[in-house]
């Protein structure tokens, strides 16, 4: 658990259970929705679909009207992120997985105050759970409180690594990003590539999951995960190190003991800019 930001002053667990009516009153929409095509295009293999327009204006309405604080959608955008106390919302996370019909799917909703994490909700409608807490803990799954996370290690643990593809261009080059999945793999007991940010980091603060890699850096995937496994009582900073807020360019989370390992590993691999330039560098895998 952590504390609540310097400056916040608002009841967060009203907050939450305001924010968690609105998300349980959209529910039966996105899973009516399943299935949806893709009808926005956003950038190389990225889309919305109808239902992430329709939810967003939902959500954003009836949380905005519900808590009085304003809230920041991924598709249609608002409020800053980066001061202030704001919502953040993704209504639907792993929108590949949703258009396909596969589960891991959900809708995310992070509360920020001065950019550092707050409060997450993590809906996930089509297997039943809905997490919520706020950065002092606890996490609860439909209301029931979850016990901490406990101290452990890779061995015996599940690591979720973001999906990516090797020609994965950006901050983060497609090599480095498998470079890194593949030191994990050789260290944990299981390794898992959702689709879905939320997903990784929900589950983490779960317990379900040991920990999470992360190489998006969009404050709607990542708010609200990151303040559910703080709330749980785990570590949440980016790839280098440092803690995180809206402004990190990915997120490494996990819980006690597993975070530790799972740095190490990050810091072994070396710094992103080794993996860019020729098939032949010295940093790259060579093929």
């Amino acid at each position: 658990m952590a504390a609540l930001p310097d400056g916040f002053t608002a009841d967060p667990d009203r907050l939450l259970a305001l924010a968690g009516e609105a998300l349980d009153a959209a529910a039966p929409r996105f899973i009516e929705g399943v299935g949806a095509p893709a009808s926005v295009a956003k950038g190389p293999a990225d889309f919305a679909t109808d239902l992430d327009l329709e939810l967003e204006r939902r959500i954003t309405a009836a949380v905005a009207e519900a808590t009085g604080v304003p809230v920041h959608g991924e598709e249609y955008g608002g409020a800053p992120v980066d001061e202030g106390t704001v919502w953040v919302l993704d209504p639907i996370d792993g929108t590949f997985n949703y258009s396909a019909g596969y589960p891991a799917t959900g809708t995310l909703l992070g509360l920020l105050h001065d950019g550092k994490p707050v409060a997450g909700l993590a809906w996930f409608p089509l297997v039943g759970d809905a997490f919520a807490g706020h950065v002092a803990g606890p996490v609860r799954n439909r209301g029931e409180a979850l016990p901490p996370l406990s101290d452990g290690g890779l061995d015996d643990a599940m690591i979720a690594v973001g999906s990516f593809s090797r020609g994965s261009n950006g901050h983060f080059p497609g090599d480095y990003r498998y470079a890194i999945l593949g030191e994990v793999s050789r260290r944990v007991a299981r390794v898992r590539q959702f689709g879905s940010t939320g997903v990784d980091l929900a589950y983490t603060a779960a317990g379900a999951l040991g920990g999470a890699v992360v190489f998006g850096h969009h404050p709607w995937d990542n708010a609200a995960g990151a303040a559910l496994v703080l709330a749980a009582g785990g570590r949440v900073t980016d790839l280098a190190g440092e803690e995180w807020h809206v402004g990190s360019d990915s997120v490494l989370a996990g819980a006690p003991g597993v975070y530790d390992e799972l740095a190490a590993i990050v810091r072994s691999v070396g710094a992103p800019s080794d993996f860019r330039g020729d098939p032949g560098h010295p940093g790259t895998l060579g093929y």
